[in-house]
C-alpha cells in the first residue's frame, strides 16, 4: 500500500498546486486570472453556460465550464465508485443499514452549518443579516477532492471512515446541488431530462452486464460476457455516461454529477482495495479497469481545477467570510457527530465495523472543508457589485470557503486528540 506522503505527492500535489497558483495570479493580475477561466472555447455549443438572447436559449463553453462541469465529472465517478463497492460488496463497510447512518449524518453536516451561519449573522445585526442571508447554503457542502485527501492522511487507505467519509460528502454534495436547483435556480429546472439519465444507465446494465450473465448461466466459460468484454469493452458506458451528463445539464442539475447513475451498471469485481490501490491494478473487471484509465487524466483533471476555483483576491476579506468559516469549521463537526450519534446509538443503526465515535467526530472535522461547492453557491448566491462595509459580498463569501482548506488542519489535530489508529492496508 502507498505510504501517506507518496499518495499526497501523486494524487493531490497538483490540486493543492492550481489552488497555490490561482491565489498568487489572481492576486497579482486579476484581470488576466479571470479573462483566462473565462476564456470562450465555444459560442453557441451543445453544453456550456446557459443565458437567453431574445427569447432563444443559448449555450457558451468556457474553460471553466469544460473544468467544473464536464472533466470533473470524472473524479467525482472514481468517488462513486469506491461508495458503490463499499455499498455492494458482501464485506462492504457501508452495506446494509449500516449505510444509512452516514447518511443521517450528512444531514446533520448540512443543518449544523446553517444554524451556526445564520445564528451568528442574527447575532451581528440586521444590517450584517440582511446582507448575508442569501448564503446560508454556502457551508452546506463538503468538497470531496480534499477531504478525500485529508481523510486518507488521518485515517489512512484501509479504514472504514474513509469510505463513510466519500458517501458522507457525496451525498453533502448532492444535497447542495439540490438545494441550489430548489433555492438558487439559474433557469428553468426540468426533471424530465433525469429520465434520460436513468433509462441510459438501466439500459446499459441490462443489454451488457445483465443480459450476457443470464446468457451464460450454467456455463463456467461465460462466451456471451466474455466476447461483451473483449469486443466492447467500456464503450456501452461511456456512450451512457455522456448521455447521463447530458441529461443532468438539460434537467438544470449540476452536469458534475452526471456519470453517477452508470457506475452501478459497470461490471465489478467481488473484492476491492481502496482508490488507486496497486492491488486493484490485477482485478479485471470493467470498474476497476476503467478507474486505472482514469489515473493521470484525473490527476491533470484536478490540477485545472484548483487553478480555475481558487482565485480570490486577499483583500476580499469580512464578515461573509468568518460567518462562512466558522459554519464550516464548528457547524459541519457539530452536525456531522450529533447526528451521527443518534443514528448510531439511540436509532441502533451503529457505525462500520472498525469505527467509532471519536472517528465520527473527526470525519465532522474532515468534512468542514467546503471549498467546490460552496464556491459555486457563493457564486450564484449572491450578485456581482453587492457590498457590505466596502467589500463585495460574493468575494468575501468566497474567501470564507477557500479558507475553509484549514479545516484539514484542524482534522489532523483533531485525530491526533482522539488518537485515532491509522489503517494503511
Amino acid at each position: 500500500m502507498y505510504r501517506v506522503w507518496d499518495y499526497v505527492t501523486t494524487y493531490s500535489i497538483l490540486l493543492i498546486g492550481g489552488a497555490i497558483a490561482a491565489l498568487v495570479w489572481v492576486n497579482l493580475d486579476a484581470a488576466s486570472y479571470h479573462d483566462f477561466v473565462e476564456f470562450v472555447l465555444l459560442d453557441d455549443a451543445p453544453v456550456g453556460h446557459a443565458h437567453e438572447v431574445d427569447g432563444v436559449i443559448h449555450r457558451t463553453l468556457t474553460l471553466h465550464f469544460l473544468v467544473n462541469d464536464v472533466l470533473m465529472a470524472f473524479f467525482f465517478a472514481i468517488a462513486a465508485k469506491e461508495v458503490w463497492e463499499a455499498i455492494i460488496l458482501r464485506n462492504g463497510a457501508l452495506r446494509g443499514r449500516r449505510a444509512a447512518t452516514p447518511l443521517i449524518a450528512t444531514a446533520g453536516g448540512m443543518l449544523g452549518p446553517v444554524a451556526v451561519y445564520l445564528g451568528l449573522a442574527t447575532l451581528l445585526g440586521s444590517d450584517i443579516y440582511d446582507a448575508v442571508a442569501n448564503g446560508w447554503a454556502i457551508p452546506t457542502a463538503t468538497d470531496i477532492a480534499f477531504s478525500y485527501v485529508v481523510g486518507r492522511i488521518v485515517f489512512g487507505a484501509g479504514h472504514p471512515a474513509v469510505r463513510f467519509l466519500l458517501l458522507l460528502a457525496i451525498a453533502d454534495d448532492a444535497g447542495g446541488l439540490l438545494i441550489l436547483a430548489l433555492f438558487y435556480p439559474s433557469g428553468t429546472v426540468n426533471p424530465a431530462w433525469l429520465l434520460l439519465s436513468v433509462g441510459a444507465a438501466g439500459a446499459t446494465f441490462g443489454l451488457f452486464n445483465w443480459l450476457p450473465r443470464i446468457l451464460d448461466r450454467g456455463n463456467q466459460v461465460r462466451p456471451r460476457s466474455t466476447w461483451v468484454r473483449r469486443n466492447l469493452g467500456l464503450w456501452p458506458y461511456a456512450a451512457a455516461g455522456a448521455a447521463s451528463w447530458f441529461g443532468f445539464q438539460q434537467a438544470g442539475l449540476h452536469p458534475a454529477l452526471g456519470l453517477l447513475p452508470v457506475i452501478p451498471a459497470i461490471p465489478h469485481a467481488d473484492r476491492a482495495f481502496g482508490i488507486f490501490a496497486e492491488a486493484e491494478r490485477y482485478l479485471k473487471d470493467l470498474l476497476n479497469h476503467a478507474e486505472h484509465l482514469l489515473k493521470v487524466p484525473v490527476e491533470i483533471v484536478l490540477f485545472l481545477f484548483g487553478l480555475c476555483n481558487a482565485g480570490v483576491e486577499f483583500s476580499s476579506i469580512g464578515a461573509p467570510t468568518w460567518l462562512v468559516l466558522a459554519a464550516l469549521v464548528i457547524g459541519k463537526p457539530t452536525g456531522v457527530f450529533l447526528f451521527g450519534w443518534i443514528a448510531a446509538r439511540p436509532m441502533g443503526l451503529g457505525l462500520p465495523r472498525g469505527m467509532g465515535l471519536g472517528d465520527l467526530f473527526v470525519i465532522g472535522c474532515v468534512a468542514g472543508t467546503g471549498f467546490t461547492v460552496s464556491l459555486f453557491v457563493a457564486s450564484v448566491a449572491f450578485n456581482g457589485g453587492q457590498t457590505l462595509d466596502g467589500i463585495d459580498v460574493q468575494a468575501a463569501a468566497k474567501m470564507g470557503a477557500l479558507l475553509s482548506l484549514g479545516a484539514s488542519f484542524v482534522a489532523i489535530l483533531a485525530g491526533r486528540v482522539v488518537r485515532i489508529r491509522r489503517q494503511t492496508a
